[in-house]
């Protein structure tokens, strides 16, 4: 059976900080995988009688005191996700099936929720090793990924700084401050220390009304304009380019009779509800991420070429715009992070924004919790409201919105 080193690095600044691995094991027809907490042995869950089971082997991997590092091997997985938890220890329930019962970050019931965690994800099989870190649901602790492959080359995320979470709640109360709109209220405290920024998505459960009609206006802008003015996507598929044109209130595709309906705000942030709803047509499928991501990023009325008509710079400049994603942008270390589901959705040998390593020949993964650098506060709002910071160029494989769709449902509670 193959296996796969990763190199688990705490810098976190607490000495008991943790780690859990959880995923489906390709290699035991996709069984639902926990790595016990000596880093090495696999645990394969059978289906409890009752739900909300607790789970009958130790997971939680210690990580040593500050500074250790920490291997651990892991079998191919899939829809894998890597869990660190600091001053504390998570709970995880197993369900009949035996499904999985994840903390939660949308649950204030939840036994994890006042306790400071966060994951990356990764999907490892024959073809290649697939990791990113994620601010789709909320950003928490620092994450940063580093990649060797067996010739040698590194691939690295920076993620966040180790203050990043401060300096995006600042950001999230400054926009506010400027907008009235409630972004304030995806900064969850506890005891008044903040615990996570959670996204758009995630508010939207905890806090009823919120954003309810955020992007409406602007909606109605976008609407207008492609009643005269014709929209190119290029699917950055077999399908290539595609035209539309608004008429009687519908977006028309020159392609497949494919249409939509003005999206509402829960449709823009969620990239799946409504008429962002996934629908098993590739080729609107592929239409749909492009148009979600250019409404995250408030580009259809500068660019009617998307997303080959974009540049990075052109992102997030109305103020109409997805600012949680804007903000985690702004902070992270070289600009990369997902932070809406179709976050890498990026022109054609554009930049790209996905917070990903992949390679077909992996030799280690490191995965440092804690952040590799801290800014002064001037710094910080400096760079949050510039972007100051230059993104990476896009290496590798550049369509991987439908794998993170994917990955994104494996990852739901059952």
């Amino acid at each position: 059976m193959a296996t796969l080193n990763f190199n688990l690095v705490n810098q976190s600044g607490s000495s008991t900080a943790y780690a859990y691995i959880t995923g489906q094991a390709i290699d035991n027809s996709n069984a639902l995988f926990l790595l016990r907490a000596d880093g090495k042995t696999a645990y394969y869950p059978t289906s409890p009688s009752a739900t909300l089971t607790a789970l009958a082997q130790d997971c939680a991997i210690p990580l040593g005191a500050v500074g250790s590092t920490t291997t651990v091997t892991i079998p191919y997985l899939a829809g894998a996700r890597l869990w660190f938890v600091r001053d504390g220890k998570l709970t995880f329930y197993l369900n009949p099936g035996p499904a999985l019962v994840e903390p939660s970050s949308s649950n204030p019931s939840d036994a994890n929720y006042n306790l400071f965690w966060d994951f990356c994800e990764f999907t490892w099989n024959s073809s290649q090793l697939y990791v990113n870190i994620t601010y789709v649901d909320f950003v928490s602790l620092p994450i940063a990924l580093a990649l060797t492959n067996t010739s040698g080359t590194t691939k690295t995320v920076q993620g966040l700084p180790a203050d990043g979470l401060a300096t995006i709640c600042t950001a999230l109360k400054a926009q506010n401050t400027t907008d009235g709109a409630g972004w304030d209220k995806l900064i969850v405290t506890n005891n008044g220390t903040n615990l996570r920024a959670v996204s758009p998505n995630t508010g939207i459960v905890l806090n009823s009304g919120l954003f309810s009609t955020y992007y409406a206006a602007y909606v109605n802008q976008v609407w207008s304009k492609y009643a005269s003015t014709t929209l190119t996507v290029n699917t950055q598929a077999s399908a290539g380019d595609v035209t539309a044109t608004v008429s009687n209130g519908t977006l028309n595709f020159s392609t497949g009779s494919i249409t939509y309906a003005q999206p509402s705000t829960a449709d823009i942030f969620s990239n799946s509800s409504g008429a962002f709803a996934v629908s098993g047509n590739s080729t609107k499928d592929a239409i749909t991420a492009r148009l979600a991501a250019a409404f995250n990023r408030s580009t259809l009325l500068i660019d009617t070429n998307q997303p080959n008509g974009e540049t990075v710079a052109n992102y997030y400049q109305n103020p109409v715009t997805n600012h949680y994603s804007r903000i985690c942008h702004a902070t992270t270390l070289g600009n990369r992070g997902y932070a809406f589901p179709y976050d890498d959705v990026a022109p054609a040998n554009g930049t790209d924004q996905s917070g990903s390593v992949y390679d077909s020949s992996p030799k280690l993964l490191t995965v440092t919790l804690g952040g590799g650098a801290t800014t002064t506060a001037a710094e910080s709002v400096e760079r949050v409201a510039a972007g100051t910071d230059a993104p990476a160029p896009l290496t590798g494989n550049p369509k991987q919105s439908r794998l993170r769709k994917t990955l994104r449902k494996l990852f739901q509670k059952k």
